[in-house]
């Protein structure tokens, strides 16, 4: 079924010709008071919008401030300088004795040389 065209002004349109009509009949002192409420409405109409950004700029500065305050807190941070104590020797090489090492990271080269086609374990190769 096809639906039919308005016509004329969409509906919710103000009808502008009946306004010219209603300003062109009035007097002097009408149309001042009617100009003056019309300034009235405007001046509140700003003041309204006014407020309106005014409140979302207050929000902006204070998530500004807060993002701001917690990169100045970042950046002023004082750096630690304590560092990790040097891990002392667990193990030690059974042909070099001058070879240590802490037990932390990867298995030294030596150690895994050692083992290769022996039976010593990691163990074996504790300092007393």
């Amino acid at each position: 079924m096809a639906r039919k065209k308005r016509r004329g002004r969409p509906p919710g349109s103000k009808n502008k010709a009946s306004l010219t009509k209603s300003v062109a009949g009035m007097d002097v002192a009408q149309l001042r008071r009617y100009i003056s409420d019309l300034q009235d409405k405007l001046a509140a109409r700003v003041q309204q919008q006014r407020e309106y950004f005014e409140s979302q700029l207050a929000g902006l500065r204070i998530y500004a401030d807060n993002k701001a305050g917690a990169a100045v807190r970042t950046l002023m941070r004082v750096p630690k300088t304590r560092k990790r104590a040097p891990a002392k020797p667990k193990y030690q090489s059974k042909k070099h004795k001058r070879l240590k090492w802490s037990g932390r990271g990867l298995m030294p080269v030596w150690m895994r040389e050692e083992m290769k086609g022996t039976k010593l374990t990691k163990e074996d190769f504790l300092i007393k």
